[in-house]
């Protein structure tokens, strides 16, 4: 089996993105469906069907911060986020075909959000987002120390089956 056919970790990063695409545009899909909602209405809806006091201060302070939302911020967190899960459906198929754009694509987006990372866990330490922050690191070497051996930079396309003459 070539190196181009075998590898299991490229594929791990291919499930993973996709995965983290589907989810993202999930959520997308949620945010749109809450625009002509009332929402604080709903949250307290929520409590109350969760049995949790909707008159304790600190379910006042998100209803407070809930008031604030408008349809309109809405439809920009939503298109941000479908644009966001576009990339990630965009970079697991692009890999998926071992395309060299893709492999840079998910190169750059990776090692764009590490020094973010860095500067979050330095403030907020948590231990997800270390492990957010881990994974990342090894996406990004992965696919910059592998590139030349698993993506194809040829730019030729592959020559027809069919005999010729």
């Amino acid at each position: 089996m070539s190196a181009k056919t075998h590898a299991p970790t490229l594929w791990g990063i291919i499930i993973f993105k996709l995965f983290k695409g589907l989810v993202f545009l999930s959520i997308a899909l949620g945010i749109y469906s809450l625009i002509d909602n009332n929402i604080p209405k709903d949250f307290r809806a929520l409590l109350e069907f969760l049995h949790l006091d909707p008159e304790k201060k600190f379910w006042i302070d998100i209803a407070r911060l809930l008031e604030a939302v408008t349809p309109k911020r809405l439809l920009w967190i939503g298109s941000g986020t479908v644009l966001y899960a576009s990339i990630s459906l965009v970079q697991s198929f692009g890999l998926m075909f071992r395309r060299k754009w893709a492999s840079w694509l998910a190169i750059s987006e990776g090692a764009f959000f590490i020094p973010i990372e860095i500067f979050e866990l330095g403030h907020h330490y948590s231990v997800g987002l270390a492990v957010v922050l881990f994974l990342n690191i090894v996406i990004v070497f992965y696919l910059f120390r592998n590139r030349e051996r698993l993506f194809d930079h040829s730019g030729a396309k592959p020559a027809s089956k069919r005999p010729t003459g």
